[in-house]
C-alpha cells in the first residue's frame, strides 16, 4: 500500500520506477511530467499558477488523494501488494465427514516449504484445497479455519481477482487458444503490468525447457505442446509471473517433467507448495506430509532423516526407469536395466 505521506516524499521519477502503471494516471489527467521527474508530485502541481490550475480544474489535495487511491487499487488488482504478502499459512482443525475432530492441533506452513498431501482417492484432498482457497473461517463442511500470517484473513483473498491465494497446476493441462508460446506469455506479462516483458519471457521459456523432456521455443503454438511441455510451461509461468503465494500441484508424477527441478523452481520463488501425490519420491521430497482420511486430516508427518535416506535409493531407481523410458521412445531394444 502507498500512503499520502509517501506521495509527498518521493520524486516522480521514483514513483514511475516503483509503480510503472502511474503513466496511465498521468495520461488520463493530461499531465506532462517529463521535464519534472526530480520533483515530488505535490511540487509539480504547485508549479501551476492560479489561473492555469483553475482552467485545468486542478485541486492539489483532490489530485494527490486520487493518485494514492489509483496506485492502491492497481496494486490490489494485479495482486502486487507486497506489504500484505503471505509469509505463512495456518490450518486450524475442524472435523472429518463423521463429525470427528481432526487429529492435529494446528499446522503452520511457511514460504519455500513443500507440504505433500497423501491419502486414497476421494479421501478429501480436494476439500482441503478448497478450504485454503476460500480462506475458510469455520464456514465450510469441514469447519476448518485458515489463518494468513497468523491472523484471520483479509476478505481480499476471497473477493478480488488480483489476490488469488492459490494457483493450481493439475495433471491435465490443455490449451485451446490459437496463440504461440510468445503471445501467450506476453499476454500474461502485460496483464501483470510487467515492465521488462522480454526479459521475463526469456526467463520463463528457459526455465520451462529446463523442466521439459522435449525442448520447445517461443514460436511453438501452445496447442501443439505435448502434455509434458504444457505442464513445464505452466509451472515456469506460475513460479515467475503468478502473484499467488500458494501453489497446489496435483499429481505430477506422470507429467513428463523433471519433478525435482519443478519443485526447486517454485520454492526458489518463495512459494508455499502443496502437492497432492501418490508418488513416494515426491512425498519424501516434502518437508512434511498431510495424511487425509475420511474427509479429514488424520495426521501430519515430518519427513525423517531415515526417510530421506530412502529417497536417495528411490532416486537411483527412478533414474533407471527414466532411462528405460528414453530407450523405449527411441525404439531401442532393452538389453539391461542400465
Amino acid at each position: 500500500m502507498i500512503t499520502l505521506e509517501d506521495i509527498k516524499k518521493i520524486s516522480i521519477s521514483e514513483l514511475r520506477g516503483k509503480y510503472p502503471f502511474v503513466e496511465g494516471f498521468f495520461a488520463d489527467q493530461s499531465l506532462e511530467i517529463e521535464q519534472n521527474e526530480k520533483l515530488t508530485f505535490v511540487q509539480f502541481l504547485q508549479k501551476f499558477d492560479e489561473e492555469e490550475a483553475e482552467d485545468r480544474a486542478i485541486d492539489i489535495d483532490v489530485m494527490v488523494n486520487s493518485l494514492v487511491e489509483y496506485v492502491n487499487q492497481m496494486l490490489s488488482f494485479i495482486g502486487d501488494d507486497k506489504e500484505n504478502g503471505v509469509d505463512s499459512l495456518t490450518i486450524l482443525p475442524g472435523t472429518n465427514k463423521f463429525g470427528e475432530a481432526e487429529n492435529f492441533e494446528e499446522l503452520t506452513i511457511r514460504k519455500s516449504e513443500i507440504i505433500c498431501i497423501v491419502g486414497p482417492t476421494g479421501s478429501g484432498k480436494s476439500r482441503l484445497l478448497a478450504d485454503i482457497e476460500w480462506v475458510a473461517q469455520k464456514d465450510t463442511p469441514t469447519s476448518r479455519s485458515i489463518l494468513i500470517n497468523g491472523e484471520e484473513s483479509d476478505k481480499k483473498w476471497r473477493l478480488t481477482s488480483g489476490n488469488k491465494l492459490v494457483a493450481q497446476l493439475s495433471q491435465n493441462m490443455n490449451f485451446v487458444m490459437d496463440l504461440t508460446v510468445q503471445e501467450f506469455l506476453e499476454l500474461h506479462a502485460q496483464s501483470r503490468l510487467v515492465e521488462n516483458v522480454e526479459e521475463v519471457i526469456q526467463r520463463i521459456i528457459s526455465s520451462a525447457n529446463n523442466l521439459a523432456g522435449e525442448k520447445f521455443d517461443l514460436s511453438t503454438p501452445v496447442t501443439s505442446l505435448s502434455g509434458g511441455q504444457s505442464r513445464a510451461l505452466m509451472i515456469a509461468d506460475t513460479a515467475i509471473l503468478s502473484k499467488s503465494p500458494i501453489v497446489l500441484i496435483d499429481e505430477i508424477e506422470n507429467a513428463g517433467i523433471d519433478r525435482k527441478k519443478a519443485l526447486e523452481l517454485l520454492v526458489g520463488e518463495e512459494k508455499i507448495v502443496l502437492m497432492a501425490t501418490h508418488d513416494p519420491i515426491l512425498a519424501l521430497m516434502g518437508d512434511r506430509r498431510i495424511v487425509i482420511k475420511n474427509g479429514g486430516i488424520n495426521k501430519v508427518i515430518d519427513t525423517s532423516n531415515e526417510e530421506r535416506e530412502f529417497l536417495t535409493e528411490l532416486n537411483e531407481m527412478d533414474k533407471i526407469v527414466q532411462n528405460l523410458r528414453y530407450k523405449l521412445r527411441k525404439g531401442e531394444v532393452i538389453t539391461s536395466l542400465k
